[in-house]
């Protein structure tokens, strides 16, 4: 059971969690800057490296209504993340871009299953 004081912290974890997570894959954008390419070619660039980003950031305002939803959302992005990079890295970089999305998608769970309980009893 999940004490009074612990229900914020539960709640507000994930979600800021996910919006650092959104920064730290913002920065990798970055790189498009060093390129040589034109005005348009960097914004079309800048955009694509961002889709990601925008993903994460679609799936956090999806977690004002539906935490479970995002939950599986999360837990989604780090397996389409694993099942498209396997083999290409070693296991630092998987454990570094798809351990936070797993972790952010199973705090939602939680914080969903805390609610439900609460709701039922």
């Amino acid at each position: 059971m999940v004490t009074k004081p612990a229900r914020p912290i539960l709640f507000w974890t994930p979600e800021i969690l996910g919006l650092l997570f959104a920064v730290f894959l913002s920065l990798f954008a970055l790189d498009i800057f060093g390129q040589g390419y034109s005005f348009w070619e960097t914004v079309v660039g800048l955009f694509m490296h961002l889709l990601p980003v925008w993903a994460i950031l679609i799936a956090l305002a999806i977690a004002w209504r539906w935490e479970w939803l995002s939950g599986i959302l999360f837990v989604g992005f780090g397996a389409w993340y694993l099942l498209t990079s396997w083999g290409q890295f070693g296991w630092p970089v998987y454990l570094i871009i798809a351990g936070p999305a797993f972790l952010i998608g199973i705090l939602f769970l939680i914080d969903w299953r805390y609610k439900k309980s609460r709701v039922s009893s």
